[in-house]
């Protein structure tokens, strides 16, 4: 039995964005009014072309002070998807300058890392028939067939990539020196193999 790797890194081909917006009033309509008001001027960069809201989530709760109520705070919490890369920095221009309370991303991925995921197999299930074939030689043997096969994949981010200047977008801030140019995906495969053994 022998244990076998391998790895494919592909530049990432979309990115996604967490953002949350919170608004306060001293009752939960005034919250949900004002909130509603922040959440309308990000709907720019929520509808430029290959972006996507992949999920929106609101709370409302009530706030205290010294264990007495003392307003309403309102939050919508927003998961993005962005598939065309041409329009991230525009896409995050314009939702950082709706001011929301928290901002995280980009997350890279791939857009189909199951096609890159297939490269990784095949290099780790060579791997793994080059250590049996060491260890058949190192017996005075040949390596027969595969009996048995299992497989885990791991998926994981390498280091970031230096980036390509690009312009603001109109009214929001410019983060084009925030080096956004997308990280190369790493995709992993390993597993573990049973050969037969033929002795010469």
């Amino acid at each position: 039995m022998t244990e076998g790797s391998g790895w494919v890194e592909q530049t990432a081909d979309r990115a996604e964005l967490g953002v949350v917006f919170e608004a306060r009033g001293r009752k939960r309509a005034a919250a949900v009014e004002a909130l509603g008001a922040l959440v309308a001027g990000a709907e720019k960069g929520l509808g430029l072309p290959g972006v996507t809201v992949l999920s929106r989530r609101l709370t409302v709760h009530t706030e205290y002070r010294s264990n007495k109520p003392s307003g309403c705070r309102a939050a919508e919490h927003l998961q993005v998807r962005v598939a065309d890369l041409a329009v991230l920095e525009e896409a995050m221009s314009l939702l950082l300058g709706a001011e929301p309370a928290s901002f995280h991303g980009p997350t890279w991925s791939l857009a189909e890392p199951e096609l890159v995921f297939a490269q990784a197999q095949q290099k780790a299930v060579a791997d793994a028939r080059r250590r049996a074939e060491g260890y058949a030689e190192a017996l005075g043997g040949s390596l027969g067939g595969l009996v048995r096969l299992s497989e885990a994949a791991e998926h994981g981010p390498a280091p970031m990539m230096a980036m390509r200047a690009r312009g603001m977008a109109e009214g929001g801030p410019d983060v084009s020196d925030l080096s956004l140019d997308p990280e190369p995906v790493r995709v992993s495969a390993r597993c573990t193999t049973t050969w037969t053994l033929i002795s010469d």
